[in-house]
């Protein structure tokens, strides 16, 4: 079957699917926390690339491993939604800024261990925010781009610890609430840097039992947590899938109760139906949308012609309604989250190329800049992800819709380790990626298209200093409606005049679980929420 025969398929899937669905309070007012039992929850994935989330951008390494550490802040586990609700985790209080906004003193609990049974302390914060943010050589950083505001982070003694920034910014406190923010052991980073890769030792509400590469992974209850009557659970079992036809069975059968990362309305509607009310279903906007990557290192995706031209011929307005029933897209959306009173309008949207409203005067337009970049009946390959939501619906998609301006387009498929080692090395014409940020943080989320020098995970392999000098701009606005007139210029930039990223559209996050399943809230993130502190079984 060819890519237009199975794009063909999927619309017809897609009208035949129907979905009414619900925000379910997960909590009732009255309900009382029950301690013990085992989680089993599904993965969507082969295996993590690694268990350091310092370097890693997956929910992989998240659902793995988050229940085995601790952060400094972190959103609202009761209400992880909720932006402005920024609470302390290894911190006692959420702290005030001082010198005009340049610098932020936190005070560290005391009494928290590793679990090992070493003793925490600010030096382990400062150790490993030194690590995120001034990683040493040889070592990765994911997000070391949205702390280009941070001059010196410092502990001063063992309960305190100190950021020092070059400029105030209203990015930063929600950077640091980032998830993949885990502290580690500053004796450990001290000796190898690369220890977390392969190991795990944390200080959160579950001690690490067991890894079955590719199978599972496993924990218990941690009884020396900080956090006085958390867990409730016993324990918990993470098994791995990458189809989802098999997760989806396994919650069918009650052999795992939840995948925390979501499914298509379609597949949602399925469950609900087959289970009645022992499936309970949340829903969010999400955080989370799809992109492609051209290499700028590889001919022709060296001329900004040829990349504009790949987004031109992409129906978004057309295709997000269809897709929207079979796969966990939504919104037709720039680099900014749609949710977000910083996003550019429908109106806005549609002055920028591959969001004009009339797609046959955009593929003509992207014809003509073929032609005249010499490209036209251009042949090249589009690395893809082995995750079926929504990465090969993305595939299928996009080889059909470039196929309208004559491309000819194939496939390469890879698991998540290597389909990541291929983006680092840079062995790709064209890529698929998902550019899933944590808390929403407008400002510094689209910190993910600067250049590699600045930004580890973008991968286009390109240079640009006139969009660095935009982002550190964009930065030190604190006025709203310049961030947002700055957050406009950067889309138009990034997405039209350089075409250095094709954005896809916008997720939407759908969770079924087993009705026994309390104690967990949905929030615009797979990455928040997620160390399985305040869950609970009622069976």
């Amino acid at each position: 079957m060819n890519s237009r025969e199975v794009w063909v398929s999927l619309k017809t899937l897609a009208f035949a699917a129907i979905s009414l669905l619900a925000l379910t309070n997960p909590v009732g007012a009255d309900d009382e926390p029950k301690r013990g039992g085992i989680l089993t929850y599904m993965i969507p994935a082969d295996a993590p690339p690694s268990f350091d989330a310092h370097r890693e951008e997956t929910y992989a390494t998240i659902h793995s491993a988050a229940p085995f550490y601790s952060v400094l802040i972190r959103a609202n586990p009761y209400d992880p939604g909720k932006t402005d609700d920024l609470v302390c985790d290894l911190c006692t209080a959420m702290p005030k800024p001082t010198d005009d906004g340049k610098t932020y003193t936190f005070k560290i609990r005391e009494g928290v261990k590793f679990t090992d049974g070493s003793p925490l302390t600010a030096e382990d914060v400062a150790a490993s925010w030194n690590e995120i943010i001034f990683p040493p050589n040889g070592v990765i950083s994911a997000r070391q781009s949205n702390f280009v505001m941070v001059d010196k982070v410092e502990a001063t003694d063992p309960t305190t610890v100190i950021f020092r920034l070059k400029f105030a910014t209203d990015a930063f406190l929600p950077a640091l609430a980032d998830p993949y923010s885990w502290i580690y052991k500053k004796a450990i980073l001290d000796k190898d840097p690369h220890w977390y890769e392969k190991n795990i030792l944390g200080s959160g509400p579950f001690k690490f039992v067991s890894y079955d590469t590719g199978q599972s992974i496993k924990g218990e209850r941690n009884p020396d947590y900080f956090r006085k009557g958390l867990p409730y659970l016993d324990g918990f079992t993470g098994i791995y899938a990458d189809k989802q036809a098999v997760r989806v069975e396994a919650i069918r059968a009650d052999r795992a109760a939840i995948e925390f990362r979501g499914f298509p309305p379609a597949t949602v509607d399925e469950l609900t139906k087959a289970l009645g009310d022992k499936i309970t279903v949340q829903t969010s906007d999400w955080n989370c949308g799809g992109v492609i990557t051209p290499n700028h290192s590889r001919k022709p995706f060296d001329d900004v012609r040829v990349r504009r031209a790949l987004t031109l011929a992409i129906d978004r307005w057309g295709s997000a309604p269809e897709l929207s029933k079979i796969a966990i897209v939504h919104t037709v959306g720039g680099l900014t989250f749609p949710d977000s009173p910083l996003a550019p309008t429908k109106e806005e949207l549609q002055q920028i190329a591959g969001y004009w409203p009339d797609i046959e005067k955009s593929r003509a337009e992207a014809r003509r800049l073929l032609k005249e970049a010499g490209a036209e009946g251009l042949s090249f390959e589009l690395l893809n992800r082995n995750v079926d939501q929504p990465y090969k619906y993305y595939g299928i998609w996009v080889v059909d819709q470039w196929s309208k301006i004559g491309l000819h387009v194939t496939q390469r498929v890879l698991p998540t380790g290597p389909w990541f080692d291929a983006l680092r090395s840079g062995n790709f014409d064209v890529t698929t990626e998902g550019n899933c940020q944590n808390v929403v943080n407008p400002l510094a989320d689209v910190g993910k298209y600067l250049p590699h020098s600045v930004s580890d995970s973008n991968y286009g392999q390109f240079d640009d200093p006139k969009e660095i000098e935009m982002y550190d701009r964009q930065l030190r606005e604190l006025d709203k409606a310049k961030q947002k007139a700055d957050l406009l210029e950067f889309n138009k930039y990034v997405l039209d005049e350089q075409a250095h990223a094709i954005y896809l559209l916008w997720w939407q996050r759908v969770v079924p679980y087993r009705s026994y399943v309390k104690g967990w809230k949905i929030g615009p993130s797979h990455y928040v929420n997620q160390d399985l502190g305040t869950i609970w079984l009622d069976k």
